[in-house]
């Protein structure tokens, strides 16, 4: 299948952090192999693993292993990473597999007591950091202190402590003033492997690169050490390419690469962006030359499997780590927690943290942060609120970054008393509310429809003397629009102009978000064009907004044209979208978007149809995503299928299912097939499908049930549509679906929710013929439509309620719960003992393969009970 490297997803209130390894060995002492049987035993294949290709895929119904599963001393059996499907995790669009480095509290630092200094440089190393930003104090103290320091150990020493304290410049003058009174090479070596070490990992590269040419002229900098720093400098700063660069120049100096510098080099793939691939590519070369890994080695591999989003290919590496006797530790634990809850896979991430205390790890802040963040992108709130009142029970303290993130579950659930009390407790504890704690609480404010406050908030946030940053404003002109406020929107555009805030790709893709949330696809398309003219390339994400908004405000029904009248309203559509310039008085071309927009103006030609006009724009978007050659993701198939369920004819639908075919062939085959009547050779390749997208996160994989569910409903494909919700439910893509007293549909499409009524319905039934009792009370959970114009009129529940009218299903709205159908059990089995009833539940396909008939008895599928 296709793939894409999908563009950055925010986090709920800042970027999420990643783990940096840094406590190397000292690059001058020896490697052995202290972690390492030199047994023969299996190891993952990583060289045949490719960037846009997934462990082969787990049983249909696989969930994630218990503890004793990933901690297990029995020889595992690894599979290749490799696999006949392209399907990866970039086809999930999650996010990039850029890193940012993540703060482990209480990570260890370089234990002075195992190096070899004397006393004397810690005296100095007193004396020094009483006249911090003193420079002439300083140098006297080197000048006081030299005949007593002990040559390089010590000044290594000053080195490092001055380093840990921020104080680069300090350690400069420090280095300066030892190599010149150093008069062996190999000494100046380590000196400055060190300088550049420091400097690397207080962010200053340039100025480890300069130490490090000056170290080369010299004489001195020619060492395999010098070479490793740099590396690790570049690492650390995410500069991937540099340090290949500098490795590939080690390697042909013919100095040999070490366990430093392999460690090194896989970190830098890891944060620079290089992906799993050429992290792969690192750990074969190093196990072919001899040299072999350990615990830093592999907690850099699964950073980059947490950064790529391969969960199971971190579950993989994580077991051979314990194959191979190697220990693992905090870090160890916290990005495999990180790779979890990157794909989602939350639940298998509080197994992975209920084994920590059996090997002796107690669960730290970054543990407890990473989990709270996997819960809150999957929506699992409450657990992530637990998770706090843990850290607080604990006695961990919250940070700024902790505070942030508990304020934003409150503000995103509509609990705003209980989030402005985190931003009182927040400031009670000395940490003064920052620009993200504002974006947070104009976010949920906003989301809720609270426009008066959002004004409040942001001129609050103006009086604390905090500058509105990109999502600020990004945050403000999305939740106007979506509001229909648009004269709002053009002043906070005005003024994010004034400011001289650059755009980003981020900020078009939530504007145009915004205008597709309300259905307006012209203007998006406009917005489109806008951005690419002021040269900022759209991502996957921009694109897969517009296409999903086809159909969302749809006039009822509209002609289907001829090619040649579809080629006529194309040009006139691709002049208005693609040519259309700013006015003859210059102005800005998103606030006349917006102006157009307040004033209820079309974009467009009024004498051509404005369903006839989106859908040309929705094909001119794919047009746009073959030009730029933007690799499709799983989101940008479910928008597909979601416009496909949006069509007023088959052959529409058709067009769009082409555009599909030309992004991908498999999921094309299993859409069409089952549009067209399945056979079982359709339902295998189905379930296939269904595998890989088993492997994204669970509101991603949901997502694709929904639009594939609703697409087969939408075209009379009802039978189909059942099959793919009963599938759904058996791999457990909607949490807490069934029981005999309850149907919970809240999370599920218009088309997956009415298709499962039907098989619950029927499920039941077979339970009142088996002779049981219904328990007393039956209910049907839709959700109130909290999103809706109306409380209570959600889409989803208008669809729920049409359906149980038109079967005759005794089941009424609850007083006490409008999005709650209810009915006593009796009333509910005497209807289901009707002779009529069973007609009216089973569900029938428009169009029937010929080997459908045969497929559905060899599956026991009729009258589809569970």
């Amino acid at each position: 299948m296709a793939s894409s490297t999908p563009p950055p997803h925010c986090a709920l209130t800042t970027s999420k952090p990643y783990q940096s390894h840094h406590p190397h060995p000292h690059p001058h002492s020896p490697h052995p192999h202290r972690h390492h049987h030199h047994h023969h035993h299996p190891k993952v294949s990583l060289n045949h693993h490719r960037a846009s290709q997934p462990l082969p895929h787990p049983p249909a119904v696989a969930r994630p292993p218990p503890p004793a599963a990933l901690s297990t001393t029995n020889p595992p059996s690894f599979p290749h990473l490799s696999s006949n499907s392209e399907l990866s995790a970039d086809f999930s669009g999650r996010r990039s597999t850029r890193f940012v480095s993540k703060m482990h509290f209480g990570r260890p630092k370089s234990a002075s007591s195992s190096s070899r200094h004397s006393s004397v440089a810690e005296e100095a190393l007193l004396q020094a950091v009483r006249f911090s930003g003193d420079d002439a104090r300083f140098d006297s103290i080197l000048l006081a202190f030299e005949p007593k320091l002990c040559g390089t150990d010590d000044y290594t020493f000053l080195l490092r402590e001055l380093g840990n304290r921020g104080e680069w410049s300090m350690a400069m003058r420090c280095f300066d003033f030892a190599v010149a009174r150093e008069r062996r090479r190999n000494d100046q070596g380590k000196l400055a492997s060190s300088m550049i070490s420091i400097l690397g990992r207080l962010g200053k590269v340039d100025l480890a690169k300069r130490v490090f040419d000056d170290a080369v002229s010299r004489g001195y900098g020619n060492t395999v050490y010098a070479y490793s720093a740099l590396i690790s400098a570049y690492a650390k700063s995410g500069h991937c390419d540099e340090a290949i660069r500098v490795f590939e120049t080690m390697k042909d100096l013919s100095l040999k690469p070490n366990l430093v510098t392999y460690n090194a080099l896989i970190d830098a793939c890891g944060k620079g962006g290089a992906g799993f691939k050429r992290a792969s590519e690192v750990f074969d070369e190093m196990l072919r030359n001899g040299v072999q890994p350990d615990r830093i080695t592999y907690n850099s591999l699964l950073a980059v499997c947490s950064g790529a989003g391969l969960w199971d290919t971190a579950r993989c590496l994580f077991k051979e780590m314990l194959f191979r006797g190697i220990d693992q530790d905090i870090y160890t634990y916290n990005t495999l927690l990180d790779a979890a809850c990157n794909g989602g896979h939350v639940d298998a991430a509080f197994d992975i943290m209920s084994e920590m205390p059996a090997k002796n790890i107690s669960p730290n802040q970054v543990t407890y942060s990473t989990i709270i963040r996997g819960c809150a992108k999957v929506g699992k709130l409450d657990r992530a609120l637990n998770l706090f009142h843990e850290m607080k029970h604990a006695g961990m303290r919250l940070d700024r970054v902790s505070y942030n993130t508990l304020l934003a579950i409150y503000a995103s659930l509509g609990r705003f008393e209980e989030a402005l009390t985190v931003a009182e407790e927040m400031e009670s504890m000395g940490i003064k509310k920052d620009v993200v704690t504002y974006n947070a609480l104009l976010d949920g404010f906003g989301k809720q429809g609270m426009y008066d406050k959002v004004k409040e908030l942001f001129s609050r946030m103006k009086a604390d003397n905090l500058s509105p940053n990109l999502l600020t404003y990004s945050t403000l002109i999305s939740v106007y629009s979506k509001g229909g406020l648009y004269r709002e929107a053009i002043q906070v555009y005005k003024e994010f102009k004034r400011q001289g805030v650059k755009a980003d790709v981020v900020f078009y893709s939530k504007l145009i978000d915004a205008l597709c949330k309300k259905g307006l696809v012209g203007s998006s398309a406009l917005l489109l064009d806008e951005m690419m003219n002021e040269g900022i390339q759209p991502n996957v994400v921009t694109y897969n907004s517009i296409i999903n908004a086809f159909g969302w405000s749809m006039p009822t029904e509209y002609p289907l044209q001829s090619d040649q009248q579809t080629e006529s309203s194309l040009s006139i559509a691709a002049a208005n979208v693609a040519e259309s310039k700013p006015d003859a008085e210059n102005k800005d071309r998103i606030i006349k978007i917006f102006e157009q927009l307040a004033t209820g103006k079309s974009d467009f030609d009024e004498s051509v149809n404005r369903g006839r006009q989106d859908f040309l724009c929705v094909l001119g978007v794919f047009q746009k995503m073959h030009e730029m050659e933007i690799k499709p993701n799983v989101v940008t198939f479910s928008a597909i299928l979601n416009a496909c369920s949006r069509c007023n004819s088959f052959e529409e639908a058709s067009v769009l299912l082409e555009e599909l075919r030309l992004f991908d062939n498999h999921v094309y085959g299993v859409a069409h097939g089952l549009l067209m009547g399945h056979d079982e050779k359709v339902w295998m390749q189905a379930l296939s499908l269904f595998d890989e997208v088993m492997q994204m996160d669970t509101s991603t994989a949901s997502a694709f049930y929904n639009a594939l569910t609703d697409m087969l409903w939408h075209f009379g494909q009802r039978r189909g549509a059942q099959l793919v919700v009963l599938e759904g439910k058996r791999r457990q893509v909607w949490e807490s679906t069934w029981s005999n007293s309850c149907l919970d549909l809240h999370l599920m499409s218009s088309g997956a929710a009415r298709a499962m009524v039907h098989a619950w319905l029927l499920n039941i039934r077979s339970v009142v013929f088996e002779g049981h009792e219904l328990p007393k009370l039956i209910s049907i959970l839709t959700g109130w439509g909290k999103h809706s114009k109306v409380v209570g009129d959600g889409a989803l529940k208008r669809a729920v309620e049409a359906l149980l009218n038109g079967m005759g299903a005794p089941f009424r709205v609850a007083k006490c719960n409008i999005g709650r159908f209810i009915s006593t059990g009796a009333v509910v089995a005497s209807w289901l003992r009707e002779s009529g009833t069973l007609k009216v539940l089973v569900l029938q396909d428009d169009r029937v393969h010929p080997e459908a008939s045969r497929f559905d008895n060899a599956s026991g599928l009729e009258p589809l009970p569970l």
